[in-house]
């Protein structure tokens, strides 16, 4: 129920982080801010006795302590149905692609993550097209993996050609810290190519008020959860986990929190931790699976961020040189489902990756100038076409056809002896000459 009554003085005000004494308000209550700026959200943060610390939404700009404070008895809701597909919206839930407004189903963002009984164990593999992922590193239903690379890393390119070729009944994009321009080149690569239709995208800018960088992953994954619910297998792609967690170290800076390393809150493992197990594959309905890049600011993965999401996630996938590393990403749940997909995947994926690491070694000795020998040889020529026919992002192959064109490079460079792979394999799938 709405609580009627108003309270007409603000303490304090901080930023986006305003303070008063009010009773009777509970924990990530909403409330109404009415200023001369006009009628803004907030929500409870903090309880201190009778004080009450509000992050506002859209700023604390035009909000002087004379504001008025409704609070409205209920946490933060995003609406949900069907019409949210193909559309455009910031992190508050507000349309940000000029269509109307929704309010149908309003649901709580920030729920709790599913009870274990209520979930089966990963069993099945989610698609891409992308050899570097299908064929070395699958990625399975309801797994939690980050994509962590450095500044100027092709990510967001990344994201939307797994968008536009993943197996999954809905997308949903949750952007946070995007420039405009990049938010625009999602959509328009999703329009073209008819993807927009079953995709939902939250997006913060740049531009927009540090609070609502925070709400992205919850509102993201509380529609992902409905959507799974009704037995859709939901993929969840967010970028980048840095920028939320820089929100949150804003926002702890602002309420003069004791900082923790390098001035993040002392709660960040939790804080990430919390949207990540929002991962599931409902035992009788849909699934949903997360994709989240976290940049590396100085390429340091021992930064808090990508430190911490290392103990939270299923493995990991390294962005380097506008390629996936294959040295160093690791799907830690690729076992459940390479085992049935065809019977010479994993003997192809060890063999492959167990040539290219003599490659790159091959590669140092020819810097420093050793003499190169024909096995040397053999193995550039095999590298060369290892990078160009797997590694480039721009492949896009079923997993069938990734694994017939790993035999036929294995075949171009090399003898069947000398690959390492069982001849009852090798006998069968081996390239005629």
């Amino acid at each position: 129920m709405f609580n009627n009554k108003v309270y007409h003085k603000i303490d304090a005000l901080s930023g986006s982080v305003a303070t008063l004494r009010a009773e009777g308000v509970k924990y990530n209550e909403i409330a109404e801010i009415e200023s001369r700026a006009g009628t803004s959200l907030a929500q409870v943060i903090k309880l201190d006795g009778p004080n009450v610390t509000l992050q506002i939404f859209a700023g604390a700009r035009g909000v002087d302590t004379a504001a008025k404070v409704r609070f409205l008895g209920e946490t933060m809701k995003v609406p949900f149905s069907d019409a949210l597909l193909g559309r455009a919206f910031t992190g508050a839930g507000v349309p940000r692609d000029g269509g109307p407004a929704i309010h149908e189903n309003p649901s709580p963002i920030g729920q709790p993550s599913v009870n274990p009984a209520k979930r089966i164990m990963p069993n099945k593999m989610v698609r891409t097209n992308i050899p570097m992922i299908d064929l070395f590193n699958s990625l399975v239903k309801s797994q939690k993996l980050p994509i962590f690379a450095k500044a100027g890393e092709p990510y967001n390119e990344l994201l939307a050609r797994i968008a536009l070729q993943a197996d999954s009944d809905v997308i949903i994009i949750g952007g946070m810290g995007l420039k405009y321009d990049e938010y625009l080149k999602f959509r328009n690569t999703l329009d073209k190519s008819g993807a927009l239709a079953k995709t939902v995208m939250f997006v913060h800018t740049a531009a927009d008020p540090t609070v609502e960088c925070m709400l992205v992953p919850d509102v993201s994954l509380a529609v992902a959860e409905k959507f799974a619910l009704k037995g859709k297998d939901v993929l969840v792609l967010l970028t980048d986990m840095t920028s939320f967690a820089d929100a949150m170290k804003e926002i702890a800076i602002t309420m003069e929190q004791i900082p923790s390393n390098r001035g993040y809150p002392g709660d960040l493992y939790s804080q990430l931790a919390s949207r990540y197990e929002k991962a599931v594959d409902f035992d009788g309905a849909g699934s949903i699976t997360i994709l989240a890049v976290t940049t590396m600011p100085g390429d340091d993965v021992t930064h808090p961020v990508p430190d911490n999401t290392g103990y939270i996630t299923e493995g990991q996938f390294y962005l380097r040189n506008g390629r996936i590393e294959p040295f160093g990403s690791l799907s830690r749940l690729k076992q459940q489902v390479n085992k049935s997909t065809r019977e010479d995947h994993r003997t192809v994926m060890d063999a492959m990756i167990k040539l290219y690491a003599q490659f790159k070694e091959t590669v140092e000795k020819q810097s420093m100038g050793f003499k190169m020998s024909a096995w040397d040889q053999k193995l550039l020529k095999y590298g060369a076409a290892f990078e160009k026919g797997m590694m480039d992002l721009s492949v896009n192959i079923p997993l069938e056809e990734a694994l017939d064109l790993g035999w036929k490079i294995l075949a171009d460079c090399f003898d069947k002896g000398e690959v390492g792979i069982p001849s009852k394999l090798s006998d069968k799938f081996w390239p005629k000459s």
